[in-house]
């Protein structure tokens, strides 16, 4: 797995509106064998199970920047960059290390690479860091290999008010609170809504849903937004 960091001051930042040159929302959620047949693993809900992938993963890649939109009264209060180093949502039970991944050759995102045990989750470092003005974007799997689920599994059971907790290289900890949650068919992944310039601080948390038994795929990805806990 290489780590890139191409230009992150170029990428989704709050002085440049983001979207995508190559829109491919995050596929192969799984981890695993290509196996178009197997069975899901475990359920993350009723319309999602975790199952093995059966392609490369991929996910939506930010392009050249945009120009930025008009900012609308009060601008909200930020924390200076800092590199995220640990996620942790108590109501879900989740601690995972965060790992730093950039872009692929053809601008689709990387993701974890999980080795056997299940992968962490990962901060894309073409987005703000967790704090920073705009949203910052970690993608996690759905399930894994040698567990029964991914780090993001259970994403779809945080409501609104749930807090997310970001611990950040200078010793700091960005607490975001959920806003909501969306389910987006990956042919119709709506770029500039969860990637576009915010005026404060947000966070976006994005894994696969909607397996498809009869295709062994996922034909979604279910994502939380959250915000800066003022």
């Amino acid at each position: 797995m290489t780590t890139m960091n191409s230009g992150r001051r170029g990428g989704l930042l709050a002085s440049a509106a983001v979207g995508v040159l190559l829109l491919l929302p995050l596929a192969g959620c799984g981890t695993g064998t290509p196996d178009a047949g197997s069975a899901p693993l475990a359920p993350t809900s009723p319309s999602a199970s975790a199952a093995p992938a059966t392609t490369p993963a991929a996910a939506p890649a930010p392009p050249a920047a945009a120009p930025a939109a008009p900012a609308v009264g009060p601008v909200p209060a930020v924390l200076p960059a800092s590199v995220p180093v640990t996620l942790e949502i108590p109501a879900i039970g989740v601690r995972t290390n965060l790992l730093s991944l950039g872009l692929r050759e053809n601008r689709s995102l990387e993701v974890p690479k999980d080795t056997g045990s299940g992968a962490p989750a990962s901060w894309y470092n073409g987005s703000p860091t967790p704090g920073e003005r705009g949203p910052a974007v970690m993608l996690g799997h759905v399930n894994a290999l040698g567990v029964a689920t991914g780090v993001f599994a259970n994403l779809r059971q945080l409501t609104p008010g749930t807090e997310i907790n970001v611990s950040r290289t200078d010793g700091s900890i960005a607490v975001f609170t959920v806003d909501r949650g969306a389910t987006y068919s990956k042919n119709e992944f709506p770029t500039l809504e969860v990637y576009g310039n915010t005026a404060g601080s947000e966070l976006r948390l994005i894994t696969c849903d909607g397996y498809d038994p009869a295709t062994g795929l996922f034909d979604d990805n279910y994502v939380i937004y959250a915000k800066l806990k003022a």
